[in-house]
């Protein structure tokens, strides 16, 4: 079994997933719209520029995703968060930084916990909400 993450947004999509590329690293390898496909008369005219399918891959993992027409809609995501976990403190700092550009509501500023030297919570200025942590030393992990 193989579990993906596909976020939906509101027209942002693909200001979303550039941002995304640039913070995360990873390759863009679909950024589709709408013109041209078999999907381009079941939006409207406005919308057919936005985003049908998008998938960035990370560290071999996707990340994918699509702009919903307002009709098919239910608000921006509310109860999901995407975790991110990396080696150092450092690279959690830099990744919460990244995706805190342009605004963003920290539920939870990086700071340390009982389980990562650094670990922090937001929702981005796209509605996705964020969990950002650094790996435990192995010395450090108490697993018994």
């Amino acid at each position: 079994m193989k579990l993906s993450t596909y976020l939906m947004f509101e027209g942002n999509c693909r200001e979303a997933f550039t941002h995304y590329e640039k913070v995360l690293g990873g390759k863009m390898l679909a950024m589709m719209d709408h013109r041209g496909t078999p999907a381009e008369d079941q939006v409207p005219p406005a919308w057919r520029d936005k985003i049908l399918h998008a998938c960035l891959e990370i560290d071999g993992q996707m990340l994918m995703a699509s702009d919903a027409p307002p009709d098919r809609s239910d608000g921006p995501m509310r109860s999901v968060s995407v975790s991110v976990g990396v080696k150092t403190p450092e690279e959690a700092e830099r990744i919460f930084a990244g995706l805190s550009e342009g605004g963003a509501k920290v539920a939870m500023p990086m700071s340390e916990t009982f389980w990562s030297p650094r670990f922090g919570m937001l929702t981005d200025r796209f509605g996705t909400s964020w969990m950002v942590g650094a790996e435990q030393p192995a010395d450090k992990m108490d697993c018994g």
